[in-house]
């Protein structure tokens, strides 16, 4: 079975996460949605058991889906999930760099049993992050635009 994570802490699960999602899913016969655990580095994170049911909701119709804590590095879940494939979203050319290094250096702690697939954000949805998601709450704006609000067709 061709396996592959998607991890972040989703705090909250933007438009922006959904569209990678939708994107990897034909890739994969099984992805694994891979939510930080309480991380108490981020005391203000929702739950991640609440995070997780809101994600779990959006799939609850996609069967190669599912939605899983995970604590320590993407690696390891990556083992843990039996996954070849790390799929990361890349918004700029910030994060681009970043991704790369991540990439690198996990290649080098897997012996490239680990590969990462950089799908690049759409670009109606590259200024979409969300700690921008969380900003725009605190200061009492609407943010449904921002979270999908539904379950969206696969391919």
């Amino acid at each position: 079975m061709n396996t592959g994570i998607f991890v972040g802490s989703f705090d909250p699960f933007t438009i922006g996460h959904d569209s990678i999602v939708r994107r990897a899913l034909p890739l994969f016969d099984r992805l694994v949605i891979g939510v930080v655990g309480d991380n108490v580095q981020k005391p203000y994170m929702r739950p991640a058991e609440e995070r997780m049911q809101a994600i779990r909701r959006l799939y609850a119709d996609v069967p190669a889906i599912e939605v899983k804590p995970y604590y320590g590095l993407a690696i390891d879940f990556a083992r843990h999930e039996q996954a070849r494939f790390i799929v990361k979203g890349v918004r700029s050319s910030k994060d681009f760099e970043y991704e790369r290094e991540q990439a690198d250096i996990n290649r080098q702690l897997t012996n490239g049993e680990v590969e990462t697939i950089l799908l690049y954000a759409e670009p109606q949805l590259s200024s979409i992050s969300s700690s921008m998601v969380r900003e725009l709450q605190h200061f009492g704006q609407d943010i449904t635009p921002f979270l999908p609000s539904h379950p969206q067709p696969h391919a």
